[in-house]
C-alpha cells in the first residue's frame, strides 16, 4: 500500500495486503477490484490517507496479520529508492523469518516490463514465483491462485470416496427428486463465491469451457491404431481421393527447425484442403504419428486414407532442401517423390509446387491454388518464419504457447502488414487465450473479435477469420443471426476444415438443431478421425437427442484415443448416468482429471445414488473450484439435485459473468428440472434463444 494508501480499520484474518508505490495506485485498484469481486478481503483503501504513529502501527499490524502479501513491482517502484512501500516490503520479509519454508506468503506481481533479474527488491522476493499482470489487468488464473493460497486445505479437494451400495436404486428418474440438503455452513458460505480452476496439467491441457473444440490430445497420449468402436458413420470403402500429410522431419544439423518442418507440412495440408474432391485428414489426427512412419500402410488404414505424404526439411542459413513423397497405402508403392533445393525465400513456392504435384498425382484439378490469396500476399521471409513459429507454439495448447503464438503472429504482421494468414491465426490464438480462461473475458473476446475483423479486411475469404468471428458471436455475444451468417460463409470457404466444422457444430448445438450439428460433427470425424474432442461433442449431442447408447460409445472412443483427456471421463459418466447406471458412472467421475468437472459429476452421481451427504460435499467443493469461471456448472448440479431456486441464482451469476458455457444451455439434460419453470423460458429469452 506504499505508505500512500491506508488500510481499513478492521483486520479480518485471511486478508490480502497490497503494497505499491503511489504512482501505481490505478493498477493496484484493478487488482483489488478483481480480488474483491471474488469476495477476497483486500487491504487497500486510498480514500483515508493519513500519516503518523497510529497509521504506521496499523500498517505494521496488518502486515503481521494478513494471509498473503502482494508487492506490486514496476518501473515506478524501481525508480524510487526510498518510499514507505519499501518499509512494507521489509516488514513482510521479516515476517517470513518466522514461517516454515513451504508456507506461501509473498506473491510478487509485476505490472510492466521491469526485469526480475535487475529489479530493486528484497532477495526473498526472488525465491518465489512472480506474476506478470500488465497495468494490473488481472486474469482469472491469478484470482484462482490467490484463492487457493488463502484456503490451502481446499487446494486438493480429494476426499475418501466410498463405493456406493449395490442395492441403491439407479433409475435416472430417481435422480430427479429434490434433496433435503442441510443448510450451508458459514464457512462454506464464505468460500462459495471463491474462484474457479484454470490449470494446465503437465504438457496436457484443462479447458475452462467444457465445449471448446479443436483441442489436441495431451502430450502423453498415444493414438489408437485400431478402428475401435466409433459412433461415427463408417464409410463403406476407403475413398480413392483421400490423403494424410504427416509432419515433416527436421534433418537440420542443429535439429532446431522442427517448427519450420512441421509448419511446411501444415501449410501444404491447408492448400490441399481447398480441393473439394479431396478428403484431407486434419492436423490433430495426422500429426499424432510424428516420428512413427515405419508402417505407413498401417497409419493410412488407421486414418482411413488411400494415400500418405511424408517428407523432410533440411535448412541451413538461407538454403532449404525439402524432400516429399506420396505413398499408396494399399500396396505401399511410391506414387510420386521430389527433392527441392531452393533459397529459403522460395519456401512458399515450394509448398505450392508440392501441393500441385500431389494433386496432379491424384488426377485432380489444380486451379484453386492460383487463387490462394493469403499465400500469394507474403512478401517477407522473416514474417513467414515468425508465422510458422507461431503455428508451432499455438499447437502446444497451453498458456505459454498461446501467448508465444500471439507474439509471433503480431510480429509477422508488423513485418508484413498484408500477410493475411497471420491475421487469421492471430484471431484464433486470441480466441483460445480467452476461451481457456487465461485472460479476462470481456477484454479477451473483444480482442479476438477485433483481430478476426482485421483479418477479414486483409482477406475477405479467410475461412478461419469468419469462423472465429462466428464463434465470438456464439460464445460471447449470443448474436445467433450474426453467428449463423459468419459460420455459413466459413463452411462454404472451407467445407472440410476441422476447426471450421467444429465452430459450425457449436452454433447449431446452441440453437438446439441437433441433426444439423451432427451433420457437421460427421464431417469433422471424417476429416479428423483421431481428434478425441470431436467424439466428446458427439457424446454430448447424442445425450441431447436421447441416443444414449451412441453417447456412451462416442465417449468411450474419445478415451480410447486419449485416455488422459480432460472432460473425457466426465462425459462418459454423464452418458452412463442418463442411461440409469449411476453405479457405473461413479468411477468415471472419480477418474476425471478436470477438478471442476469431477466435483460436479460426483455431486450429481451421488445424488442419483441417494448419498446426499457425499453429494453435498462435492457440491461445496464444486463451488470453490468453479464459482468464477463455471457458474453454469454449479447451476447444473443444483438443478439436477432438485434445488431449483439455487440453480436459477447461479444461472443469473453465469449470465452476469458471461460464462462461456451458457451457449450450451439448450437441451442440457442436467437442467431438465427447470424446463417447466417460467423462469427458464425467461432466461432463454434473455439469451435471444428460441424456447
Amino acid at each position: 500500500m506504499g505508505g500512500e494508501s491506508p488500510k481499513p480499520a478492521s483486520t479480518p484474518t485471511g486478508a490480502v495486503f497490497l503494497s505499491y508505490a503511489s504512482e501505481d495506485a490505478e493498477a493496484a485498484a484493478r487488482i483489488a477490484d478483481a480480488l474483491r469481486a471474488a469476495d477476497i478481503e483486500v487491504w487497500f483503501d486510498k480514500s483515508e490517507l493519513r500519516g503518523g504513529d497510529a497509521w504506521d502501527r496499523q500498517i505494521r499490524r496488518q502486515i503481521h496479520d494478513c494471509a498473503l502479501f502482494i508487492p506490486i513491482i514496476s518501473a515506478h517502484s524501481q525508480a524510487r529508492l526510498e518510499g514507505y512501500f519499501r518499509r512494507e516490503w521489509k516488514l513482510a520479509v521479516d515476517r517470513t523469518h518466522d514461517m516454515a519454508e513451504e508456507k506461501a506468503f509473498l506473491v510478487p506481481v509485476v505490472i510492466d516490463d521491469i526485469s526480475e533479474r535487475y529489479a530493486s527488491v528484497p532477495e526473498k522476493f526472488r525465491d518465489v514465483q512472480w506474476t506478470q499482470m500488465p497495468a494490473g489487468e488481472t486474469p482469472p488464473t491469478f484470482v484462482v491462485r490467490v484463492s487457493r493460497l488463502l484456503s490451502p486445505e481446499l487446494a486438493h479437494p480429494q476426499t475418501a470416496i466410498r463405493s456406493p451400495a449395490a442395492a441403491v436404486p439407479h433409475a435416472a428418474a430417481a435422480s430427479r427428486q429434490p434433496a433435503s440438503s442441510p443448510t450451508t455452513s458459514r464457512q462454506t458460505q464464505w468460500v462459495l463465491p471463491l474462484i474457479a480452476l484454470v490449470t494446465v496439467i503437465g504438457v496436457g491441457y484443462v479447458a475452462v469451457d467444457k465445449f471448446v473444440l479443436s483441442k489436441r490430445p495431451s502430450g502423453g497420449a498415444q493414438p489408437s491404431l485400431s478402428a475401435g468402436q466409433s459412433s461415427a458413420p463408417a464409410p463403406s470403402a476407403m475413398p480413392e481421393k483421400s490423403i494424410a500429410v504427416l509432419p515433416f522431419g527436421d534433418l537440420s544439423e542443429k535439429k532446431d527447425q522442427e517448427y519450420f518442418a512441421e509448419g511446411m507440412a501444415e501449410e501444404i495440408m491447408n492448400l490441399l484442403v481447398k480441393i473439394p474432391e479431396l478428403k484431407v485428414i486434419g492436423r490433430t489426427s495426422s500429426f499424432q504419428f510424428k516420428g512413427k512412419t515405419d508402417d505407413l500402410r498401417k497409419i493410412g488404414t488407421t486414418l482411413g486414407t488411400a494415400y500418405v505424404v511424408e517428407g523432410s526439411v533440411r535448412r541451413s542459413s538461407d538454403h532449404i532442401r525439402v524432400t516429399a513423397q506420396l505413398i499408396d497405402i494399399r500396396d505401399g508403392a511410391q506414387r510420386w517423390s521430389e527433392t527441392y533445393d531452393r533459397d529459403a525465400s522460395d519456401v512458399l513456392k515450394v509448398q505450392r509446387e508440392i501441393a500441385t504435384s500431389l494433386v496432379r498425382a491424384l488426377q485432380l484439378e489444380v486451379t484453386p491454388f492460383s487463387h490462394s490469396q493469403g499465400q500469394a500476399l507474403v512478401r517477407n521471409g522473416e514474417a513467414y518464419d515468425s508465422y510458422l513459429r507461431g503455428l508451432h507454439a499455438l499447437n502446444r495448447y497451453d498458456q505459454g504457447g498461446f501467448e508465444e503464438a500471439v507474439a509471433n503472429f503480431r510480429h509477422a504482421l508488423e513485418l508484413d502488414p498484408s500477410f493475411a494468414p497471420a491475421g487469421g491465426a492471430l484471431a484464433l490464438a486470441l480466441r483460445d487465450l480467452v476461451d481457456y480462461g487465461f485472460v479476462p473475458q470481456q477484454a479477451g473476446w473483444e480482442q479476438a473479435r477485433a483481430a478476426a475483423e482485421a483479418a477479414l479486411k486483409l482477406d475477405p475469404n479467410s475461412a478461419i477469420a469468419h469462423a472465429v468471428l462466428g464463434n465470438v458471436y456464439t460464445e460471447f455475444e449470443w448474436d445467433w443471426l450474426a453467428a449463423a451468417r459468419e459460420l455459413k460463409t466459413a463452411v462454404a470457404l472451407a467445407p472440410n476444415y476441422p476447426p471450421v466444422l467444429g465452430f459450425a457444430a457449436m452454433e447449431r448445438l446452441a440453437l438446439g438443431q441437433w441433426g444439423e450439428a451432427l451433420h457437421f460433427l460427421d464431417a469433422a470425424t471424417t476429416a479428423d478421425p483421431l481428434d478425441p474432442t470431436v467424439y466428446v461433442y458427439r457424446a454430448w449431442t447424442y445425450v441431447r437427442m436421447g441416443r444414449l447408447a451412441e453417447a456412451e460409445r462416442a465417449a468411450n472412443r474419445a478415451l480410447e484415443i486419449d485416455p488422459t483427456m480432460a472432460w473425457g471421463h466426465y462425459y462418459l459418466g454423464n452418458a452412463l448416468l442418463m442411461r440409469g447406471r449411476p453405479e457405473e458412472a461413479l468411477p468415471e467421475m472419480q477418474r476425471e482429471t478436470h477438478v471442476g468437472a469431477q466435483q460436479q459429476g460426483l455431486a450429481v452421481v451421488y445424488q442419483a445414488l441417494g448419498q446426499t451427504k457425499e453429494a453435498d460435499a462435492a457440491q461445496a467443493r464444486l463451488a470453490i473450484e468453479s464459482a468464477v469461471l463455471w457458474p453454469m456448472g454449479i447451476a447444473e448440479a443444483y438443478a439436477f439435485r432438485g434445488q431449483n431456486d439455487r440453480a436459477f441464482d447461479w444461472l443469473d451469476k453465469a449470465y452476469a459473468r458471461k460464462d462461456a458455457a451458457l451457449w450450451s444451455i439448450k437441451g442440457d439434460p442436467l437442467l431438465r428440472n427447470l424446463e417447466g419453470d417460467p423462469r427458464y423460458s425467461a432466461f432463454l429469452r434473455k439469451m435471444n434463444l428460441p424456447h
